[in-house]
């Protein structure tokens, strides 16, 4: 007999119990004490690398604008990150256990919750912001997705579509090659580590991009940009009107 949702995760509450990473005490892998300590940023920022401008609040769907004049000749249209990475150590380790060992997959619904906060603080939660638009998560390459399991960007974006009710295409976008990681590498070598790396799928049976009013390319961290800069140019060659970016935590 199939042992029902509820029962399953009584059953494995009971014997395998969650530990929150913040305070330890049971209850789940972020309690609502330490989630309130996390600084949510009610702002929207630039894409610049240095001293990044703080963008107008609540703009309509129509005026959206995510850069300044410097750094306007980005294929990304703009980024939208709920924490900043180097101020709290609780963001730094809730990203990390959702990205190595030992692996917490399940870390993506309360992550997903942080970025719905971000969006309802800075007015982004409308149906004109999300109306039209779709999900598209940052590709792993094959080898590091049999070795992880999960793809932690694909999980992430899974749970912001149950939210706010978006479609996901995760098959649009391909890995084609294993790269170093890019954690320590400068922002040159960072883009040319990433050259040529991703391209679009041609087997994809997905919809065309072009009838989507937006692109939203989730990932967990933004450092220089690099990954999603890239992933952007190759959607905006494939037809996407307009790419943006979802990231958990902004690096800088």
């Amino acid at each position: 007999m199939n042992k029902s949702p509820a029962l399953k995760n009584y059953l494995l509450d009971l014997f395998f119990p969650k530990f929150c990473l913040g305070c330890q005490k049971e209850s789940d892998f972020l309690c609502d004490d330490c989630k309130s300590l996390l600084d949510i940023s009610e702002f929207n920022y630039c894409l610049c690398d240095k001293n990044p401008i703080r963008l107008p609040f609540n703009q309509s769907a129509s005026r959206q604008t995510g850069k300044c004049q410097k750094c306007s000749d980005k294929k990304l249209s703009g980024l939208w990150f709920a924490l900043p990475y180097k101020e709290k150590f609780l963001t730094k380790k809730l990203i990390h256990q959702f990205k190595y060992r030992p692996y917490i997959k399940s870390l993506a619904k309360p992550l997903a919750e942080i970025l719905i906060e971000h969006f309802i603080k800075t007015g982004k939660n409308t149906d004109k912001i999300w109306n039209d638009s779709v999900l598209v998560p940052i590709p792993l390459h094959r080898k590091k997705l049999r070795e992880r399991g999960y793809n932690q960007s694909e999980e992430l974006a899974k749970e912001l579509s149950k939210i706010i009710k978006i479609p996901i295409i995760s098959d649009v976008l391909i890995k084609t090659k294993l790269t170093p990681a890019q954690a320590g590498l400068k922002k040159e070598e960072r883009q040319k580590n990433l050259t040529g790396v991703f391209s679009t799928n041609k087997n994809c049976p997905s919809p065309e991009l072009g009838q989507f009013a937006k692109v939203f390319l989730v990932d967990d961290v933004y450092t220089t940009g690099s990954t999603m800069e890239e992933c952007a140019r190759v959607l905006r060659d494939a037809g996407a009107k307009s790419v943006w970016g979802i990231a958990i935590a902004r690096e800088g």
